[in-house]
Parts: structure tokens; sequence; C-alpha cells
């Protein structure tokens, strides 16, 4: 990439007050992208923006809960009234939940890590669509994980809302193939060193893994390279 390949574009990226989202964003930063910062907690978002901008780029925060769906509407009204475009989406925000059998799936659990994983992340795209298409052209990128392909023991709940965002962003991305409007992609970090990936395996070095700057460099990489629409890929270590 060259110095500033995304100057003068705008990116939103969900889940950015730490781990993959974070990363993702002080990247997008680095590259010359304003980035708009979503998640709950104000306080480590606003970390993540000093870090931006001690890094030389440029960041906006907006602290938001997105299983609360009517939020994403205003959030969009917001960003719609400041800016003309969005150059880049990136749909890093979910939760884990419990790892358990299927048969003792707790129902409201599964219904708020639904609401998040899968409704939150449609509604995110109904609203940015308009947005996405204005430029030239908008890109979309989708975070994912493997058990939404090969399904594993006690990850049922989560394996199955990572299937439904595989299938969504799929279609959407069949959708847009001949429009040429928007450009998008599902990007599988593999393993990688986050809070997430040590709730699931708290037994693991995490030494072992790859660092989340890894994925946020590979998503910086692929905004400002391009790619087809319907692209799909795994980070490696």
């Amino acid at each position: 990439m060259t110095e500033k390949p995304l100057a003068n574009r705008t990116a939103l990226v969900t889940g950015a007050s730490r781990g993959i989202g974070a990363a993702t964003a002080e990247a997008l930063g680095k590259a010359g992208a304003h980035v708009i910062l979503t998640a709950r907690t104000a306080s480590d978002l606003e970390a993540v923006e000093e870090r931006i901008h001690q890094a030389g780029g440029s960041a906006t925060i907006a602290p938001m809960d997105l299983s609360d769906l009517e939020s994403i509407g205003r959030l969009g009204d917001a960003i719609a009234g400041r800016w003309d475009r969005l150059d880049a989406l990136v749909l890093n925000a979910a939760m884990l939940g419990t790892l358990s059998p299927v048969p003792a799936i707790d129902a409201k659990e599964f219904s708020r890590l639904l609401t998040l994983n899968v409704a939150a992340q449609q509604a995110l795209i109904a609203v940015f669509d308009p947005l996405l298409r204005r430029a030239d052209p908008g890109r979309l990128i989708a975070v994912t994980s493997s058990v939404g392909a090969a399904p594993r023991a006690y990850w049922g709940a989560y394996g199955a809302s990572k299937a439904a965002l595989d299938t969504l962003v799929a279609a959407y991305a069949e959708e847009q193939r001949n429009l040429g409007k928007v450009k998008v992609a599902i990007l599988d970090p593999g393993a990688t060193r986050t809070k997430m990936r040590e709730r699931a395996f708290p037994g693991e070095d995490p030494a072992t893994l790859k660092g989340p700057e890894v994925v946020g460099e590979r998503i910086a990489a692929l905004l400002a390279d391009g790619f087809e629409t319907g692209h799909r890929e795994r980070v490696g270590s």
C-alpha cells in the first residue's frame, strides 16, 4: 500500500472498542481514512480514538448498543447528516454467548445473540446501503468465523449466528454483483489473540496466536487494494 491509500475516505467499524475492531480502526486511520468507531463502551472507544489521533489519523466515536436496532437508524441519520457517502463498512461487532450443548442453550441469551450477530447486521446493511452506493465503489467487509461453516460441538448458538450472517452477506453480495455499486466480502480472521478467543479457549497460550493487528492490517489492505464482490478469505498466522 502507499503511505495513505485511504485518504479522503470514510469508514465505519463496529465493535471498535477492542480486539479486531480496534485494530482495524487503527489500521484504517493509519492508512488515511476518517474512521467512525462504534461500540457500547465510550471510554474504550475514546482510548482507540486517542491512539488514532496520536498516529496522525482522524476518528469520530459513536457509543451505542447495536442490539438496540432503533439506534442503528439514528446512527445512520447522524452519519448521513455529516458525510455524503460511506466508503467502507466493517461489520465486526458480535457476541460469543455461552458455549453449551444445543439442548442447553438459554433461550433469552440466544435471542440476544441472534439480535446482535444477525438482525443488527441486516439493519446496518439496510441503513448504510444508500451511503455505500454513493461511494466509488462502497465496500463492505463482514467478519465471520469458521464455526459458521464447520459446526463444532458446544458452539451451536454462535455457529448458527455466523452461518446466518454468512448467508445474509453472501446474498447481499449476489444482489450487488451486477449492480457494481457496492463490493462485498466476508473475512474469517482465524485464530486471533482477543478477549473473545480467551473466553472460548481459557487454557490456550495467547503467545501462540497472531495479534489482532494482523487482521486489522489485512482488512485495511483489502479496502485499499479493492476486491471483487463475493470475495471470501481466511487470515493466516
